[in-house]
C-alpha cells in the first residue's frame, strides 16, 4: 500500500505558513512521542530557520518512558527546546509559557529599554494532522477555542489566540509534507491515525501493525490476544487475532474489518501498553 495524503488546503497552509511566519519569534511544534521522528515535519525546519524552536512531545503517557528520555537528549542536540505533555490532561503545558518567555527574555528587555512597555510574545502553534494541536490549544487557553475530532485535518484556517496580556499564539491548520521519501514514515503516520483512515485499507494496515509490534515487542500480541507469533504472515497474525477477539461475521468466519478496527483503535489509545515505534539509531540505520 502506498501511505501518501496530502489534500488541498495542506498547499493552502503551507502558502499561509510562509506569508505569517515573519509575524512570530517562536514556532511550537507538536510531535506524537510513539513517533517522533515521523511525526515531526521537516518541512518546518526551512520555514522556521531563524526562530526559537520549542518542541513538544504530546501522548508521552502512550509511549515508553525510557525512549523518550533518548528522544529528548535527541532533540536538545539539535538546539530545540524540548517540553513533554499530555495535553489530553494538560500535564506539562505551564512549562510551555516559562520556556518562551525565557526564550524571548533579552529580547524584551532591549525593547523595554527602549520605551516598549509591553511587549507580546507571539507564538505559531504547528504540528501534523491528529497529534493532539486542538486539544493542546483548549487545554492550554483554558477553553474550548480550537475545533476538536478523531479525524485528521479538522482544523482549515489559521486563528490568533490571545492567552494573555504578553503571549499571543498563531493556530494553523495540521499539515503533511507533499510526499513521503521514506514509505515507512507514511506507514507509521497511517498506524497512528494522521492519514486519513477513509483512504486506507484497514485490514492492511492492521495487519501490518500487527507485524510492526511481534518485530519491535515480541510477545505483545500473545500476551493479549493468546496468538503464536513466530512463522506467521501478517494476515495470519490479524486472522488469529480476528479468533481471539470472537470477531465473527453472521456466517461464522473471521471478520478481518472488526479485528483491523479493534487492533488500530487498541493501539491507537494506548491499551496495548507504552510503546515507541522508533528510536533514534533506528532512524539513521534506515537514512
Amino acid at each position: 500500500m502506498n501511505y501518501q495524503w496530502y489534500p488541498g488546503h495542506m498547499t493552502k497552509t503551507r502558502r499561509m505558513m510562509e506569508e505569517n511566519i515573519s509575524l512570530v519569534d517562536i514556532v511550537i511544534e507538536l510531535v506524537d512521542a510513539r513517533i517522533p521522528y515521523s511525526s515531526k515535519n521537516p518541512d518546518l525546519d526551512t520555514l522556521a530557520k531563524n526562530k526559537h524552536r520549542i518542541l513538544l512531545l504530546n501522548k508521552c503517557d502512550l509511549a515508553d518512558e525510557r525512549a523518550t528520555d533518548i528522544w529528548q537528549e535527541y532533540f536538545e542536540k539539535q538546539g530545540f527546546r524540548v517540553i513533554r505533555i499530555n495535553a489530553l490532561k494538560g500535564n506539562g503545558l505551564g512549562e510551555v509559557t516559562e520556556t518562551a518567555r525565557s526564550l524571548m527574555k533579552e529580547k524584551i528587555e532591549k525593547l523595554k529599554a527602549r520605551g516598549r512597555i509591553n511587549v507580546p510574545i507571539r507564538s505559531m502553534i504547528v504540528g501534523i494532522p491528529n497529534v493532539g494541536k486542538s486539544t493542546f490549544i483548549n487545554k492550554y487557553v483554558g477553553k474550548v477555542t480550537a475545533k476538536t475530532g478523531d479525524k485528521p485535518g479538522v482544523t482549515r484556517g489559521k486563528q490568533w489566540i490571545k492567552l494573555k496580556k504578553d503571549f499571543e499564539l498563531l493556530d494553523t491548520p495540521g499539515i503533511l509534507w507533499p510526499k513521503f521519501e521514506d514509505q515507512r514514515v507514511g506507514l507509521l503516520l497511517a498506524f497512528l491515525g494522521s492519514i486519513n483512515d477513509e483512504i486506507l485499507e484497514k485490514d492492511e494496515l492492521a495487519s501490518e501493525l500487527a507485524d510492526y509490534l511481534r518485530n519491535i515487542t515480541p510477545g505483545l500480541l500473545k500476551e493479549r490476544y493468546g496468538i503464536e507469533e513466530d512463522g506467521k504472515k501478517p494476515y495470519e497474525l490479524l486472522d488469529e487475532s480476528a479468533a481471539a477477539r470472537a470477531c465473527l461475521t453472521k456466517g461464522g468466519v473471521n471478520d478481518l474489518t472488526k479485528a483491523a478496527r479493534l487492533l488500530l483503535d487498541e493501539f491507537r489509545g494506548g491499551k496495548l501498553g507504552r510503546i515507541t515505534l522508533e528510536m533514534p539509531e533506528k532512524k539513521e540505520e534506515a537514512e
